[in-house]
Parts: C-alpha cells; sequence; structure tokens
C-alpha cells in the first residue's frame, strides 16, 4: 500500500473535525464568521493531527509574510540588546518574525539588505543606517513597497522615525562640565549629516552659548562614531600643546577607544582628564571609577518603533509621517571632576 507523503493536510483536519475544507480553512485563517463550538472541533483536530499550516500558501492568501525585517550597524553591540528584544516581543505578540541583519555600516551592503528584503516581500522594516540617505538609497527605500520606520534618524523626513533627545542630554553633560570649570571639553561624535551626531553637537554648543562662552572648534571632532575614531582623536589631542581636559564621547561604540587612549597615555580618569560616554554599558558602569554617561531608554526605542510599524500595516498608510522624540538624560558618575591645576 502506497504512503502519502508529507504531514496531515487541510483535508485530514476537514475530515477529523467533520466540517468542510473551507471552514476548516476559515478558522485556520482567524475569520471571526465561524461558530464557537465548530471552531473548538477544528482546534481540537488540528492538536490531535498536530497539523501545521503551509507557511508559503498562507501569505499568498493574506499577501503578507508576517515578516518584519531589521538593519542595524552591528549586531554585537551589548547595549542594542535591550532594542532588539523589546522589538521582538512586541512584533511577536502580534504574530510577526523578527529577521535582524547586519549592515556593518556599509552603504551599499545596507541597501542591498533592502533591496532583499523588499524582493522577500517583508511586510515593513525598521532600519537604523549608518549612511546618509540619498540619492540612491533614497530611492530604494521609496520603491520597498512597505512601511519603513527609521530608528534614531529624521531622514527622509517622509518615513516614520523614533529618536533620542542627544541634544538636550549633551547639553545637560556639557553644562556640568563648564559649571565644573572646564573650558577645553572635546566633543567626539559621527559626521553631522546624521541625527545623533548633529544633536549632539548641537547641545553641545547650546550649552556653551548659554553659558556666554564661545566654541574652541579645535575641539569638535566629527568624523565617526567607532572606537577607533575614539582612540585616534583621543589620543592625537591629549598629546597635543593644548590637551582637552574632559572628553565627551558621543557614540556608542566610542567609549572603549577614549579610555584606552587614556590609559595608553598614563592618565588618570578624572585626576587628569574627565571623560563622559552615550549609552548605557557595562564598560561604564565596571570602570573605576564608573564613567558618567548619557543614557536612553533603548527598550522604549524598539517598543516605540515597532507599534509604529503595526500601526502603518493595519493599514493606517495616508496619515503625516510621525517623528517621535524620546527623553534621554545625563547620568552623573565618578569620571568628572574639576579640571586639574596642571
Amino acid at each position: 500500500m502506497n504512503k502519502r507523503r508529507g504531514g496531515p493536510t487541510i483535508k485530514d483536519v476537514a475530515e477529523a473535525a467533520g466540517v468542510s475544507i473551507g471552514t476548516a480553512s476559515r478558522v485556520i485563517n482567524k475569520k471571526a464568521t465561524v461558530r464557537p463550538e465548530i471552531r473548538t472541533a477544528v482546534l481540537s483536530a488540528i492538536d490531535k493531527l498536530n497539523y501545521r499550516p503551509n507557511a508559503v500558501a498562507q501569505s499568498m492568501r493574506r499577501n503578507s509574510t508576517q515578516l518584519i525585517g531589521c538593519i542595524i550597524r552591528e549586531i554585537n553591540i551589548p547595549s542594542l540588546a535591550a532594542f532588539v528584544r523589546a522589538t521582538h516581543d512586541v512584533l511577536d505578540q502580534a504574530g510577526y518574525s523578527l529577521v535582524i541583519s547586519n549592515s556593518e555600516g556599509i552603504r551599499e551592503r545596507e541597501i542591498e539588505l533592502i533591496d532583499r528584503l523588499g524582493r522577500q516581500q517583508t511586510d515593513g522594516v525598521i532600519l537604523g543606517p549608518y549612511s546618509a540617505v540619498d540619492g540612491e538609497f533614497e530611492k530604494v527605500l521609496r520603491d520597498f513597497g512597505s512601511p519603513i520606520v527609521l530608528v534614531d534618524r529624521d531622514t527622509p523626513a517622509w518615513c516614520d522615525a523614533v529618536m533620542a533627545d542627544h541634544a538636550g542630554s549633551i547639553e545637560a553633560a556639557t553644562t556640568r562640565l563648564l559649571n565644573l570649570g572646564h573650558r577645553r571639553i572635546c566633543i567626539l561624535t559621527g559626521q553631522t549629516g546624521l541625527y545623533p551626531a548633529r544633536e549632539r553637537v548641537r547641545g553641545y554648543r547650546r550649552a556653551f552659548e548659554r553659558a556666554g562662552l564661545p566654541v574652541d572648534e579645535t575641539y569638535v571632532r566629527t568624523t565617526g562614531f567607532l572606537a577607533n575614531e575614539g582612540f585616534r582623536h583621543t589620543s592625537s589631542m591629549l598629546g597635543s600643546a593644548v590637551p582637552p581636559t574632559a572628553i565627551i564621547a558621543g557614540g556608542i561604540d566610542m567609549l572603549a577607544g577614549v579610555l584606552r587612549a587614556v590609559r595608553v597615555r598614563g592618565l588618570r580618569i578624572p585626576h587628569d582628564v574627565s571623560v563622559i560616554g552615550s549609552g548605557e554599558s557595562e564598560l561604564a558602569e565596571l570602570h573605576s571609577p564608573p564613567v558618567s554617561i548619557q543614557r536612553w531608554d533603548q527598550a522604549e526605542i524598539g517598543q516605540t518603533a515597532a507599534h509604529l510599524l503595526l500601526r502603518r500595516i493595519s493599514g493606517d498608510r495616508t496619515s503625516p509621517p510621525e517623528h517621535v522624540l524620546l527623553p534621554a538624560e545625563f547620568v552623573e558618575r565618578g569620571s568628572i571632576g574639576p579640571p586639574s591645576a596642571g
């Protein structure tokens, strides 16, 4: 006797439940037009037979894959774990699976990943691009065809976005340093074409302006967010004739490079130089002394991004783009103090 290959089919479920295939299909696809007792019978048959619906066929019927793409620069950054977990939990509760991709901060790869997710008919994407979104990159986003939510980016303006208040928290950090007596305050961050860097520099300048003090452009370095940029600029500036007495590392990855450069120079924190980092991390907490930081809630960022995307997916495609600004704060720890008399 020939045995049918594969697992149970929807026909088997319908026969076991004593209903038509159409009725079984309506239960599987969660239609509301099924009586409770019929629904119970079909679900019981599904459990008994261990039936698993064909995901590809279902996605074709619903015109939905139930997949959400999430593109970030580096999945190994520990502080982003809370963001990913919160995003996953919100989407999972809504019946969506999260597909995470690592762009490595390379513009061509970011474009390639967006294009790939579009060809896979992903229902939406959460994106934190490391590159400026213009030209070909913006065209790829416009052609994507599904909702897009930006994370800590404000362009292109036609996308929904969720951002942290970097300007406010860096202004508070800079003001605290000024009040301690610092004047040679170095800020290291990314290129100002990107929202976080531009806002951090804006907050830094605003603190000087409100204190009635000029900004020395020597101490404003905006080349990148990575640890090696933090090390290069810190090492160079600490070896200059007029070194900074305080350094603000304006990027999640930058603190490690700054601390390494300070150690290589044989300097003490905060006696010789005060240091402030960006984003909560074990490095900041466990360093001796603990490092003061600019902090924002990564989980809240993830939850907000997921809810914005689900709203668009559910059918709200015509309302204006929503840009949500979430609070950030300055957390003072032992890594800052008055400038050394020397």
